[in-house]
């Protein structure tokens, strides 16, 4: 196999790999797909101040958030499906970010469950959440976070309704997925996914099927998942969450400086600037172009210096991250990234991907006479 020397390289290897309708939803974004690539090229428009004749040798990417040191600040976001994009996939992404040193989060609509991960894991990992109508499942989700030792909760709160993601619609991709004949073809074009997902048991909504009141078989999934988004959600529920959980808590999908100072009003520990990587509202801005308002907005609030800001969407290198965090970002979050190298080739893919994004991260520190991550700033952006 060739060396995998970026991320693109592992996509093109994931899109060969895996069904397509698997693949087009981790990959795809909603309606024209607009806001999705906005996410990556922003980024591109960002030019680094390069700087000669500093002492470059002894350079540090350690990071910390929610107070625990990581190796990167770089995490690996909550996405719903990984454990199709390879048998287990949640499992063995967990396990490589916990031998790589940094967060992993474990969607609601993952397909390993919280406890599966939890025991196949040795140091604690978060717990992404939806606020869904059945308010008593996800308390008992809540529950269920904290007997599986998750250290953080994610409360996502971008999918009150669902975006217009046209690839899906005509791929079947429901919850759970349509295998039409179409689809079945397609599957049995990847021998190799196939084999893994025939030697796993893990091919179901685990966190949600024998759980969720009433929802016993994939066909009862279907019309409980139809159901459970809830339009109405609003503050006074992130309030209620907060309390039921008592612990860390991170709010996804900040878009605008009001909502990143109700972050700050509700009490929440850090906040993740996110367009649902471009799978929600298309035509909005990218993350990274944003980003800078919302530190402003959380920096000016009386309450605001112990709330951290990350950002997800658009990330493919170390030089995303480096860009992230010269404008204010205090860590970073990877999902299609990640699920290119999960797809590709497992846990190793994973750990590929981090390796990428480290040496990246790390060049381009020391190209911008820098020596430590903690010490960017907008300083290293050529301003036009």
């Amino acid at each position: 196999m060739p060396l995998m020397t970026s991320v693109e390289d592992l996509r093109v290897l994931h899109q060969r790999r895996v069904p397509r309708m698997f693949y087009d939803y981790a990959e795809a974004g909603s309606w024209t797909e607009t806001t999705l690539r906005r996410n990556r090229d922003a980024f591109k428009g960002l030019q680094l101040r390069q700087r000669v004749a500093v002492d470059m040798s002894e350079r540090s990417l350690t990071s910390s958030m929610l107070g625990a040191q990581w190796s990167l600040p770089v995490g690996l976001a909550a996405t719903g499906l990984a454990g199709m994009q390879h048998a287990d996939g949640e499992i063995l992404a967990a396990q490589a970010a916990e031998q790589f040193g940094v967060p992993f989060a474990l969607s609601t609509m993952s397909i390993c469950s919280l406890e599966d991960v939890a025991a196949h894991t040795q140091k604690p990992f978060w717990f992404q959440l939806y606020i869904m109508k059945d308010r008593d499942f996800v308390a008992g989700l809540i529950e269920r976070a904290k007997a599986a030792r998750c250290s953080a909760l994610v409360l996502t709160l971008d999918l009150q309704i669902l975006g217009q993601r046209y690839k899906d619609l005509k791929n079947g991709m429901t919850a759970p997925p349509r295998f039409t004949l179409k689809n079945m073809l397609d599957m049995a074009l990847r021998p190799r996914w196939c084999a893994g997902m025939l030697r796993t048991r893990r091919r179901n909504f685990a966190n949600i099927v024998g759980h969720a009141k009433g929802v016993d078989t994939l066909d009862s999934l279907s019309q409980w998942s139809a159901q459970q988004l809830d339009p109405t959600m609003c503050w006074d529920d992130v309030a209620w969450v907060r309390d039921l959980w008592g612990g860390k808590l991170i709010l996804k999908g900040i878009m605008d400086p009001r909502d990143a100072k109700m972050a700050v009003d509700v009490g929440a520990d850090a906040l993740i600037v996110s367009n649902h990587g471009g799978r929600q509202l298309d035509g909005a801005p990218a993350t990274i172009e944003v980003l800078p308002q919302i530190v402003e907005a959380v920096r000016s609030h009386p309450d605001g210096q112990a709330l951290e800001i990350w950002l997800d969407g658009g990330i493919r290198s170390g030089q995303d991250v480096f860009r992230a965090l010269a404008l204010g970002a205090q860590g970073t979050f990877i999902g299609k990234a990640f699920l290119h190298g999960l797809g590709a080739l497992g846990a190793q893919g994973v750990t590929r991907v981090l390796e990428i994004i480290a040496q990246d991260l790390d060049l381009t520190l020391a190209f911008c006479g820098l020596t430590d991550v903690k010490d960017i700033d907008a300083s290293v952006i050529w301003q036009k």
